[in-house]
């Protein structure tokens, strides 16, 4: 298993065979480290930690310069893409004592229930991106309000790092869904929303907000 460390955009590297590239677990480490998770990532998993140094490790390389070397092992460049956070935000449509769930037609969520909403676009705010996705989605126009909470987690079948923003959104009308992404779209009362929910941070969330 590869061993990961990162600390303020800096990694901690070896170098195997004229490349950089991840150290093992086992491998012999010059300073103390605790790991957070057993990922599976590459051909023999990663292991993902965080060193205990006494000083910045300036002479580590960046983890923006990754990309552009020519000197990196394809397991650096695939770790640093996969520990890059991803960015979602999510809708919560209510009506009257329901909440509106879709299910997807394609996609990572394909055939599961989930809110509407979903990655945001480069340069975009989570405020802009949840506009867009369900306005994409339903194809009826909305009104973005507050947000209600942000939530982490890493994901159990990828090992990514997901950030899901949730806000109150208002639509303009009834749910038209777009059969290329929505398969489905309906109004569940809270309790069986939560339940019906394949993601359990948004069902967690959808559970916390409405203290079911």
């Amino acid at each position: 298993m590869y061993l990961y460390l990162e600390t303020d955009g800096k990694i901690y590297t070896v170098r195997r065979g004229g490349r950089l590239t991840l150290p093992r677990v086992g491998d012999p480490i010059p300073f103390p480290y605790r790991v957070l998770y057993e990922l599976p990532w590459g051909d023999e998993g990663v292991a993902v930690g965080v060193p205990r140094l006494e000083a910045h490790p300036e002479d580590w390389i960046g983890k923006d310069e990754v990309p552009a070397r020519e000197d990196v092992a394809p397991i650096l460049r695939e770790v640093v893409h996969r520990s890059m956070p991803r960015v979602v935000a999510e809708g919560i449509v209510e009506r009257g004592e329901s909440l509106l769930l879709v299910r997807a037609a394609r996609g990572l969520t394909a055939g599961l229930w989930s809110l509407p909403g979903g990655f945001l676009s480069f340069g975009e705010t989570p405020e802009e991106a949840v506009r867009r996705e369900v306005e994409e989605e339903l194809r009826v126009g909305c009104s973005v309000g507050e947000l209600l909470g942000v939530r982490a987690k890493v994901g159990e079948h990828t090992g990514l790092h997901w950030i899901i923003f949730f806000f109150a959104v208002e639509l303009h009308g009834n749910p038209r869904p777009d059969p290329d992404e929505i398969a489905e779209a309906r109004f569940f009362p809270r309790k069986e929303a939560a339940m019906a929910l394949a993601d359990g941070t948004m069902a967690a969330f959808v559970r916390d907000y409405y203290r079911i």
